[in-house]
């Protein structure tokens, strides 16, 4: 366990920025979320921050993870919302549940070997896992960038001539720096909405609500955690490959996944949308290469601060859409980057081999993942499993599902012929 001292602690300015670029990562999609359903975002920043730490204090303070808004209880949170005649109490409830479901996932994996586990998850199926993370988040980062390309270029420019010139701090820096300028060069165009920042409350209370719950909501919103887990799967992964650690062996999946459950409750319990970990701020850690978890920490702290204080939200509230479009394009594409270094890696290595069972695997993978981003609805609907009337599985949580699937099929025939 990280020692207390140092779970949660300033030692420079650096952490400060470092920190408020993952902050400034997550702020845009956290708060969509509770706009598009009706949830208060200063409750569901509130509960993000919070969530975070919970996370860190789950897993020992070793992974830098930061949890967010879910996007994948939207639709059923609303349909909970209507069956309910607007109350939002009985979408917490369902999403309280689902935490919990969470939680006893968590006690069953605990029991699984980390060999076994690996078994199901070589490289070839993480691989495309996290290149498919990538790749379905690029296109909303396109469409936040189309609303003024010049914007989104300039952001974008900033960041990359950091990346390819920049040294010491100002490669770290890079994100911040770049959505600096790209807010500069906003306001000199005239597209910052400066009455969002006055028209804002220096000091707020977050509007706290308990949960209720009802047989109805529990059943429409619970079994999206037969989603999620695969989801989470991949999202840890992938914050691994970039590291450089395996997560999945310390502090364990079991781990992060009470880490989530917990965090899910959480929110829940106080009003906001459930929690998940976020490809924005795994995107700053493989741009920045700073990997300390205490940064992520700094980062959920300001966030609940934030919650607080009106003033700074309207600030981040004021950033043009394709300011952080911009920035987007480059956190989601060194996602999928993180993907295709993993198979070359694991190629180069000879770890696996150019063969039918790998390449059919693969290949199921990104067809299936990418299919609801890249393909036309009638086709993208062939690669989905109906679970309920309001949940299909579909995308990376089908993809993940079937890559395992695969894999184990094509081993289990491997030791019959032998």
């Amino acid at each position: 366990m990280v020692e207390e001292s140092k779970f949660l602690s300033i030692t420079s300015g650096k952490d400060i920025i470092l920190a408020l670029q993952h902050l400034i990562a997550m702020f845009g999609a956290t708060v969509l979320v509770p706009m598009l359903t009706g949830m208060n975002p200063s409750v569901a920043l509130f509960s993000a921050g919070a969530g975070t730490l919970i996370f860190h204090l789950v897993t020992g303070g070793t992974v830098p993870v930061f949890l967010g808004s879910s996007f994948a209880f939207i639709a059923v949170i609303n349909i909970v919302k209507e069956a309910n005649g607007g109350d939002l109490a009985y979408a917490q409830g369902g999403i309280f549940v689902a935490g919990m479901l969470y939680v006893l996932a968590s006690a069953l994996v605990r029991k699984v070997k980390y060999e076994t586990i690996k078994k199901f998850m070589p490289s070839y199926v993480v691989g495309p896992m996290i290149i498919v993370i990538g790749l379905t988040l690029v296109p909303t980062a396109f469409g936040m960038a189309k609303g003024n390309l010049v914007l989104a270029g300039i952001t974008l420019g900033t960041a990359l001539l950091i990346n390819i010139f920049g040294k010491g701090l100002p490669k770290q820096m890079s994100i911040i720096i770049a959505v600096t300028v790209g807010y500069l060069a906003a306001f000199v165009l005239n597209q910052v909405d400066t009455t969002i920042i006055s028209g804002a409350p220096l000091l707020q209370m977050p509007a706290f609500t308990l949960p209720k719950f009802n047989l109805n909501g529990i059943m429409t919103i619970a079994p999206v955690v037969l989603a999620v887990f695969m989801e989470h799967v991949g999202d840890i992964t992938t914050n691994g490959q970039v590291v450089g650690k395996d997560f999945i062996k310390n502090p364990g999946l079991h781990r992060t996944l009470l880490g989530d459950g917990l965090a899910t409750s959480f929110a829940a319990l106080v009003g906001g949308p459930a929690n998940t970990t976020y490809g924005e701020n795994t995107g700053v850690l493989a741009i920045t290469k700073n990997y300390n978890p205490q940064l992520l920490r700094l980062a959920a702290a300001f966030a609940v601060i934030l919650a607080f204080v009106g003033k700074l939200g309207g600030v981040l509230q004021s950033i043009p859409t394709p300011v952080m479009g911009g920035i987007s394009i480059i956190l989601f594409s060194m996602i999928s980057f993180i993907g295709v270094k993993t198979l070359k890696t694991a190629f180069s290595a000879k770890e696996i081999k150019v063969e039918a069972k790998t390449v059919i695997t693969m290949a199921a993978i990104l067809i299936i993942g990418l299919a609801p981003t890249y393909l036309p609805a009638e086709l993208a609907s062939i690669f989905s499993i109906r679970l309920t009337e309001s949940l299909s599985l579909s995308g990376l949580s089908l993809a993940a599902l079937a890559g395992i699937i695969l894999n184990s099929f094509f081993s289990l025939l491997s030791r019959k012929k032998a």
